[in-house]
């Protein structure tokens, strides 16, 4: 089970909330499950529709992580203005099967939601996460 602090799960909705109404996006890394640091990413498309990592940012962390032993453990990214579950798109770009997909919801902005799955071969399984007190 994914584990995240509630400091990160915060920085979470808080990247989702100041980049509406754009999605926004951003990797965890940590270990053993375990989220440790958050990379809020910018979203090349600027689209509330859809997100891309820059590249350059994306490469620039991967090394930072290899650097403190960290490994990928989740990305994310919010739905502005939809549910909480992977949009087609999102299957199709699903090219990390071991990273668990997170996506944070402002459909109703008051009410955030925020689900976490496992895409692999197209299949969308849903994953439990629990957010440890910081």
């Amino acid at each position: 089970m994914l584990k995240i602090p509630k400091t990160i799960y915060d920085q979470m909705l808080a990247h989702a909330r100041d980049e509406a109404p754009k999605e926004c996006c951003g990797l965890l890394a940590g270990k053993n499950g375990t989220a440790e640091a958050i990379y809020p990413m910018t979203n090349i498309h600027q689209s509330p529709v859809s997100y891309m990592i820059d590249p350059k940012e994306q490469f620039a962390v991967f090394k930072e992580m290899r650097a403190k032993e960290n490994e990928l453990i989740a990305i994310y990214h919010s739905h502005p203005a939809t549910a909480a579950y992977p949009s087609a798109t999102d299957v199709r770009l699903a090219y990390y099967p071991d990273a668990v997909y997170i996506i944070v919801s402002l459909e109703n902005p008051a009410r955030p939601v925020m689900n976490a799955y496992r895409i692999v071969n197209n299949t969308i399984t849903p994953e439990e996460f629990e957010v440890l007190a910081s």
